[in-house]
């Protein structure tokens, strides 16, 4: 049995890249979720490092497992947004070794995902949300676009007095019936009123609708869900167990999407799908930008049953996310006929730009002289390989 000898982590405020090596030379890449990765790095390092160094690396679901009881006074968002690192490293680890792409090792295989256009804007108006859409489609071959209506946790208080009144008929005239049309509310508004623009949507050929009340409120989620006909959506916040569990069981939306990222990687997202699909509910992650979080998401789409209509596909560029920059050598996000490619090469498919790396924050765990020890004999340095 091989045993995990080195972990290291490549970080800026945004981006946290985890690349872990076994005590035979086998490696993988991951990344934590985005966004104060700094901190999230702190916490990958304190909390789960310990009990991954000397562990096997094959048996991804039963460390991850481990690592969850043993920081069981730790539960939440940072534990599992700094899980993702590790966990989506091992399975790029694993691919690496069987030669095989991730989603050929969770039972699909590379090929092909229809992806819809993601609109990340609240600052934009509705004729120029809707050209810019309609140009994207038309460039990319988009059948299925999402934009923004409320205000973020608006409590009803929209972006801007009138905006989504506005924004659903300029954007879903102009898409016109080809294409299929998303929104998202995030958490923006009160039943009553959800309701009311649920009645828009449907009047409107939209057939996604995306955390129209607080994510939180399972029982006010389950309320607009019950209320309309179009899909009701959510998920994309929760990594617990527990609220998965209800939120299913109740039904509260008719799509779940959970975030690889922020579920704490693969192995635990595989469990939200399977019990998804026991309830014979979709399954359309949540992947807010083009870091691995989306790649992840392919490997995914391209191997569950019950996968969703489409891959969420951010198509904000470099001006709005500048953090996203030259993560990956090539460019393993290019659309062609509104599809995107699955690598069929082995682990993710991708590599890392040696360039993001070395201007990235550089730390070093690793088992002393790679013996084996109850918590691993930890050293770091400041200094990189």
């Amino acid at each position: 049995m091989s045993r995990i000898a080195r972990i290291e982590t490549f970080h800026n405020e945004f981006v946290c890249f985890v690349r872990v090596t076994a005590d035979d030379g086998a490696f993988g890449w991951g990344q934590t979720s985005t966004y104060n990765a700094d901190i999230t790095a702190q916490v990958f390092h304190r909390q789960l490092v310990p009990w991954a160094l000397g562990a096997d690396p094959a048996d991804i679901a039963g460390l991850v497992h481990l690592i969850e009881r043993r920081e069981h006074k730790y539960p939440g968002s940072y534990r599992a947004r700094a899980l993702a690192g590790l966990d989506t490293a091992l399975w790029d680890m694993a691919g690496r070794r069987a030669g095989k792409p991730v989603a050929s090792l969770i039972g699909g295989g590379p090929g092909k995902v229809r992806a819809y256009a993601s609109s990340m804007k609240r600052d934009i108006s509705p004729k120029d949300e809707a050209d810019r859409l309609v140009r994207l489609c038309a460039e990319q071959g988009f059948t299925a676009a999402k934009w923004r209506i409320a205000a973020e946790c608006g409590e009803d208080v929209d972006e801007w007095p009138g905006r989504t009144e506005e924004i659903i008929p300029a954007v879903a005239r102009a898409l016109g019936d080809g294409i299929d049309k998303l929104v998202d509310a995030n958490s923006g508004f009160s039943v009553k009123r959800a309701i009311e623009v649920g009645r828009m949507l449907e009047d409107n050929g939209v057939g996604h609708y995306e955390e129209p009340v607080p994510y939180w409120d399972l029982e006010a989620t389950t309320e607009v869900t019950d209320a309309l006909r179009i899909d009701v959506t959510g998920g994309e916040q929760d990594w617990d167990p527990a609220t998965w569990k209800r939120m299913i069981q109740m039904r509260a939306v008719d799509v779940v999407q959970p975030d690889v990222m922020y579920m704490g990687g693969i192995a635990n997202t595989l469990k939200v799908a399977a019990m998804a699909a026991a309830a014979d509910l979709p399954c359309t992650p949540h992947a807010a930008n083009l870091s691995l979080v989306t790649i992840c998401t392919m490997h995914l789409l391209a191997a569950i049953p019950n996968a969703g209509k489409y891959l969420e596909l951010s198509i904000e560029g470099d001006d709005y996310y500048p953090w996203q920059r030259d993560l990956f050598v090539g460019r393993p996000f290019e659309v062609s006929a509104g599809h995107v490619t699955v690598p069929d090469t082995p682990g993710w498919g991708v590599e890392i730009s040696p360039a993001w790396l070395d201007r990235a924050t550089y730390t070093e765990a690793a088992l002393e002289s790679f013996k084996p020890s109850a918590y691993g004999a930890l050293y770091h340095k400041a200094g990189k390989p």
